[in-house]
């Protein structure tokens, strides 16, 4: 029952590729389309933690990881280096949910 689906995403994956290659250059070059393939990763990356920060399965949650990713803004901000973001992010997470006053 698996190999249908494996093999279909093998043909879409393949077809996803190949249209690299058959689009003309000219609509790849256009400034409006580099302009779009900029700011799309971003745009997903900014769905992506908007959906791990406020949900708990379908359900909307306000808990420790909203002040959570509050404090890795401020980190950011002030330009620490990625890894201390991360680290500031899950420590105030972790203080708030151990200190009781967040789930």
């Amino acid at each position: 029952m698996i190999w249908p689906a494996v093999i279909i995403g093998s043909i879409g994956a393949y077809l996803l590729k190949l249209t690299g290659y058959v689009i003309p250059a000219r609509v790849l070059e256009n400034p409006r389309l580099r302009r779009l393939t900029g700011l799309l990763p971003v745009a997903l990356l900014a769905a992506l933690v908007a959906v791990q920060t406020f949900s708990v399965g379908t359900a909307l949650q306000i808990d420790a990881r909203l002040a959570g990713l509050a404090a890795a803004i401020v980190a950011l901000a002030l330009r620490a280096p990625f890894l201390v973001v991360v680290l500031v992010a899950a420590a105030t997470a972790a203080i708030l949910r151990a200190s009781g006053l967040s789930t």
